[in-house]
């Protein structure tokens, strides 16, 4: 089975490439734009199964379906909201939440191939139609805390960091100090930019300026050194090392 990932971000598209292979299926090709895409389609055979990002940074993905007859299934992968992931479903196309989980990933696959189609069908028209620039993802610019009886606005330009201890999160700023935020951190991960913010372990989550440095840590780990907080030791899990490695490539 041949396989073909269209996917803006290096990152994503590495981290599901990888996905895709450890289930036993090669990736034949990663694409990162419309244009791109187009080109190589025209010039290529096409695949078996494409994993095609909506919002790519030239442009919406439908782009290439309007420009190439696509003779290969789809399994779109987004990060849009419930009402229009339902209009996928109900226009018969396949797709995955944003950031991919292992285990919707294995069934999409398994999906794909007990079905077998050579190109799912489905209203083109309609879809575009609800992804309007409103629709895009909007992550948080700012967090409310509370300082006393006061209440603080902190930028997220300003955060150095998020931290879990006792099952309660706190944000940690440039300035030294640190609040609590009524969030969990898989709450705060989906609401922080991507391309700004990592959770480097279960229980902390760094911003990209705030690294002064990074070293070799045991049992192929990295430290991770910030300008100013030093309650305790930033380890990158293991598991995490290569996307965290991806992550830092790609900004």
């Amino acid at each position: 089975m041949q396989i073909v990932i269209i996917e803006d971000e290096k990152p994503a598209a590495r981290l599901l490439k990888r996905r895709v292979e450890k289930l036993g299926y090669p990736v034949q090709q990663l694409l990162h734009s419309v244009t791109e895409s187009i080109e190589w389609l025209q010039n290529n055979e096409h695949p078996d199964l494409v994993f095609m990002d909506i919002q790519l940074s030239d442009g919406l993905s439908f782009e290439i379906l309007n420009s190439i007859e696509l003779k290969s299934s789809i399994i779109f992968t987004t990060a849009y909201d419930e009402y229009v992931l339902k209009a996928f479903k109900h226009n018969s196309v396949d797709y995955l939440l944003k950031p991919v989980d292992e285990e919707e990933l294995k069934f999409a696959i398994k999906k794909f191939l007990a079905l077998q189609q050579p190109k799912q069908t489905f209203d083109l028209t309609a879809i575009k139609e609800l992804l309007t620039p409103k629709a895009a993802t909007k992550y948080r610019e700012r967090f409310s805390v509370k300082v006393g009886t006061n209440i603080k606005l902190i930028e997220t330009s300003q955060i150095e960091c998020f931290f879990s201890e006792n099952k309660v999160s706190f944000v940690h700023t440039k300035e030294n100090k640190n609040f609590i935020v009524d969030f969990t951190l898989d709450a705060l991960e989906i609401q922080l930019d991507p391309k700004k913010f990592f959770r480097i372990n279960r229980s902390q989550i760094i911003q990209l300026d705030a690294i002064k440095e990074i070293t070799v840590y045991s049992n192929s780990r990295l430290r991770v050194i910030l300008h100013s907080y030093n309650r305790e030791e930033m380890i990158v899990s293991r598991e995490k090392v290569n996307d965290f490695k991806d992550w830092l490539e790609a900004v």
